[in-house]
């Protein structure tokens, strides 16, 4: 069996199972063998509220991965803000309860985090060794979250903030660029001057300018290789802490959104400069820092250890993404 590869033997439990990565896993899992019990507000084996259920599961389960929480593309406004913190904080307790509780503990619990816990970067790339982390309301969030992973203490159990940057796959992000990219608005988004209010400020929610002109750095990971890390953690007992799930390979704005437009055949796409995303993010209820913030992560860990990533380079992993052969 390579290094990567579902490892077919104990229960997994998977809070937050109806969301993108969890939908992903799911039959992946059960197709290597493994008895899966899922958790989610609906649609799962499992109610978040149910935590007698919970403990249950986990009790005797080899894995359990955390992936809950509510999706930051939406605006972040105060009621969004403390649901975006809610969802992440209290379905982390859950899981940390049910495990300090278990007679027989999983040996490993893989939990959600976010490579943009590290601070724009346009001078250098951000590892789990030297990376700095940075300010603001997204970061707060990510801090928190894997604050919460590692509060109790759970001797038995290794855990890991798995700092995923852009996951790409089918549907997700690539989704609504295909989309844009066919309406000839597929070029890359540029930063540049935008009034950040008082209050927006003081809720760490303005995106200040940073790379200007498509610069802003890119990094990404496909989603078969997020499910493949999972399994190598599980495989490599050294790893622990937060790791980064990102290719090794990352690129900037211009390029992601020139190979978008490529393997799609689409010719020319202008540039979006900030006010026009600003609006654009306005109609459509998101932020602009989701595109601006220049993210600039390596997979240290990960590379250090041996993982081998099957879609290392972008084309192939936007290609397979969006269904389409990879040019010989």
């Amino acid at each position: 069996m390579s290094a990567g590869e579902p490892v077919g033997a104990g229960r997994v439990v998977i809070g937050g199972s109806t969301g993108f990565m969890g939908q992903y896993l799911l039959p992946r899992l059960r197709a290597a063998g493994r008895e899966v019990v899922t958790i989610s507000r609906s649609g799962a084996d499992l109610g978040w509220g149910d935590q007698t259920g919970i403990d249950r599961a986990v009790d005797g389960a080899e894995l359990v991965i955390g992936l809950a929480g509510k999706s930051v593309n939406c605006r972040y406004t105060p009621e969004n803000r403390a649901e975006i913190f809610r969802s992440r904080l209290d379905t982390t307790s859950s899981l940390s309860r049910a495990i300090a509780a278990a007679a027989a503990p999983p040996a490993l619990w893989v939990n959600s985090s976010t490579a943009t816990i590290y601070r724009h970067a346009e001078d250098r790339p951000m590892t789990e060794s030297t990376g700095e982390i940075g300010t603001g309301f997204s970061v707060e969030v990510a801090k928190a979250w894997e604050q919460a992973l590692f509060a109790d203490d759970l001797p038995h159990t290794r855990r890991v903030a798995l700092r995923s940057t852009i996951v790409l796959g089918h549907g997700g992000v690539l989704g609504p660029l295909q989309t844009l990219a066919r309406r000839g608005l597929g070029g890359a988004q540029h930063d540049g001057r935008w009034p950040v209010s008082r209050r927006r400020r003081a809720a760490g929610t303005g995106h200040f300018p940073g790379a200007r002109r498509g610069t802003q750095r890119f990094s990404w990971v496909h989603v078969e290789d997020v499910a493949r890390i999972i399994d190598f953690i599980e495989q490599t007992p050294s790893l622990d802490g937060p790791v980064n799930a990102a290719a090794p390979h990352p690129v900037d704005n211009n390029e992601f959104m020139a190979t978008v437009r490529r393997v799609l055949g689409v010719g020319f796409g202008p540039p979006m400069p900030r006010w026009m995303l600003e609006l654009g993010a306005i109609g459509i209820r998101t932020e602009t820092e989701l595109i601006l913030k220049s993210r600039w992560v390596l997979p240290e860990k990960l590379t250090r250890a041996g993982f081998e990533f099957r879609y290392p380079t972008l084309e192939p992993a936007i290609r397979e993404s969006y269904d389409l052969a990879v040019a010989a």
